[in-house]
């Protein structure tokens, strides 16, 4: 950097009163290389500016086209030039030099573009031809920015990449990189990303280069556009890049916002510092958001897991009212964003259900059973809740059949939480012949099908007096006594807890995993007295293996010790999620007086003697609720 900034200095002080008689040779080309005279874009010339000069041009090639009149001509035709016939006849009226030559071709290509031309009858006229062979003739004396410019046409206007002068081109590029400006070296990687991707040894050299030189890069544009195009492609040009935006994230528009947000989610990069600020200034400065921008937001929020109450506030508020504009596919994906972010506005999913209700032959089955499975994630039932499921059940009548099991196993799962689930559904997903399609699959996907099944046919047992089967064998319900994931500092400390409430190991379970497809942290049975007793000695239908055959005692009652951590619960407060909600009915439907004990309240007291006298006041307040009841 320090050399960079000492030779545009040098050409400051110098190009004001240096000609170009008294200039040497040297001083004008790379060493190895022979002096040319180039001529320097019109559009590019400044003359009180030489600082340009120094990035990528000689003083000598610029002065030269500054007094060439025939020159300054035949470009003025170039940018005039309004079809393609126009610029065919240049090289036939002109004798075009290597410069000019390419200069027409990506006029050319511009032309083709803007008027959507057809681009084979171009390529294939023999001017054109004339053209490419001038200025593959003289390829060294194409202008820095001419020959960018010229490969992209190249490749826009479909020469064929295997052709000899496209790769000379391609060629020359890649011996120019390091005299390329760094504008000049972000058009080229935008460009190299969408045409020929990562396999190219072009695009390799040039993300190296922008490595080397992220110090140079200024400007919100090239910015956004490296992050979303070339990140992915760059690991370490991503993490200056995020430290660029970071520094700029004041200057970005709402739709540079959108952009950088989305090659965050699209590359699994959560810069919380980022996002952060992102977050600030699109709540502090920019009142109104267009939908597709919101939509594209809270996508990118849902997919990174970043929580910002602030934000999805002013996003709900602002897409409620657009509700009923919307298509069905924006609608679906809003609210399965909302679902994923755990963030329940009830103005806009009651208006969600609404348009579900108005727009119910616009909606595919496929998005109405991605609105339910939201729906039921966060545990949301619309205040028209009887006419909207009737309309649901209406429309999904005679189409299970056509869902796969997946996406079906989650229907109806979604169906229990809200407390709709029919004996049709039922019977669909917990018949023998649906469990052959799933048995032998053991990714993480299908057990987390069977975990399902397990809860919808503990629904079928204990919410569904009138349904009679099928229902799911008792080896199937053996897949809720796997081992779980690492024990969270909820669980291990109250486990500690309870440990000491219990006092013998004959008065309670600890770590209980149930048939129901739900385990809890502690079980006891008490008397009718609220004495404990040994848990043992009782039978326990809850369990695959129970160790005792003695039913309980008259009066005697079952208790659930059931921990509630952070992850159970909305973004918005302290309401359960629907699985949560789901085990809450569940466990009482079986015979258990829950304690429950969430994670605002348990991990707020540090010593062990807190911990004891919490869950004793919790077990105490838990009896003289059902006492009362």
């Amino acid at each position: 950097m320090a050399a960079r900034l000492v030779q545009r200095c040098c050409w400051r002080h110098l190009g004001a009163f240096i000609s170009p008689a008294s200039v040497p040779a040297s001083l004008l080309a790379p060493v190895g290389k022979m002096v040319t005279a180039r001529a320097l874009p019109f559009n590019s010339f400044h003359t009180s500016s030489l600082l340009n000069w120094a990035d990528g041009f000689s003083v000598k090639e610029q002065l030269e086209e500054s007094r060439n009149p025939e020159h300054k001509v035949i470009r003025e035709l170039i940018e005039t030039a309004t079809t393609p016939q126009d610029l065919l006849q240049l090289g036939e009226l002109h004798a075009l030099n290597s410069n000019q030559a390419s200069q027409v071709i990506t006029q050319l290509s511009k032309l083709a573009v803007e008027k959507n031309l057809e681009t084979r009858s171009i390529v294939q006229d023999q001017r054109f031809q004339q053209l490419i062979s001038i200025m593959d003739s003289q390829i060294s004396q194409v202008w820095n920015n001419t020959l960018v410019n010229v490969l992209r046409s190249l490749h826009w206007l479909g020469v064929e990449s295997s052709r000899r002068e496209l790769q000379s081109v391609e060629q020359e590029v890649l011996w120019r990189l390091r005299r390329l400006t760094f504008r000049q070296l972000v058009c080229l990687a935008e460009f190299l990303v969408h045409r020929q991707g990562r396999d190219s040894r072009l695009l390799s050299e040039v993300i190296k280069k922008l490595e080397l030189r992220w110090t140079e890069l200024e400007g919100t544009r090239s910015v956004v556009m490296l992050m979303s195009k070339v990140g992915h492609m760059a690991p370490a040009l991503m993490d200056r890049l995020e430290d660029k935006a970071l520094e700029l994230a004041e200057q970005f528009e709402p739709d540079d916002i959108r952009k950088v947000t989305l090659a965050l989610a699209y590359q699994n990069r959560r810069c919380v510092p980022l996002l952060r600020a992102l977050s600030y200034h699109l709540s502090q400065k920019h009142s109104e958001l267009g939908l597709s921008i919101l939509l594209d937001l809270i996508f990118a929020y849902g997919k990174l897991n970043f929580h910002q109450p602030q934000v999805f506030q002013k996003m709900a508020s602002e897409l409620q009212p657009q509700v009923a504009t919307m298509t069905p596919l924006e609608v679906t994906r809003c609210v399965r964003s909302f679902a994923l972010l755990k963030w329940l506005s009830l103005p806009l999913f009651e208006a969600v259900a609404q348009y579900t209700l108005d727009n119910i032959k616009q909606l595919s089955v496929t998005q109405l059973c991605g609105l339910i499975l939201s729906f039921a994630r966060l545990n949301f039932q619309p205040s028209a809740s009887e006419g909207f499921f009737s309309m649901v059940h209406e429309e999904l009548q005679g189409e299970l059949d056509n869902l796969e099991p997946h996406l079906l196993t989650d229907l109806v799962w979604s169906l229990c939480v809200l407390q709709q689930a029919r004996a049709p559904y039922l019977q669909r997903v917990l018949a023998p012949e649906f469990q052959a399609q799933i048995q032998g699959d053991q990714s993480p996907r299908a057990q987390n099908l069977c975990l399902k099944l397990i809860h919808i046919n503990t629904t079928a047992k204990l919410e569904s007096p009138d349904y009679k089967g099928p229902f799911l064998p008792v080896e199937m319900l053996s897949a809720t006594q796997q081992g779980g994931d690492r024990a969270t500092l909820l669980q291990s400390s109250l486990r500690e807890a309870l440990a000491g409430v219990l006092g013998s190991q004959d008065h309670g379970r600890l770590d209980v995993h149930t048939i129901y497809g739900w385990h809890f942290d502690a079980e006891m049975v008490l008397d009718s007295e609220n004495k404990p007793l040994p848990v043992k000695n009782f039978a326990a239908p809850h369990l695959l293996h129970s160790e005792g055959k003695k039913p309980l005692p008259p009066g005697a009652k079952r208790v659930a010790f059931l921990r509630w951590e952070f992850a159970d619960f909305s973004s918005r407060g302290r309401e359960l999620l629907g699985r949560c909600a789901l085990a809450r009915r569940h466990l009482r439907a079986a015979g258990f007086l829950l304690v429950e004990v969430p994670h605002y309240e348990f991990l707020e007291l540090k010593l062990e003697r807190q911990r004891r006298a919490y869950l004793k006041d919790k077990l105490q307040k838990a009896l003289a609720k059902e006492l009362a009841s």
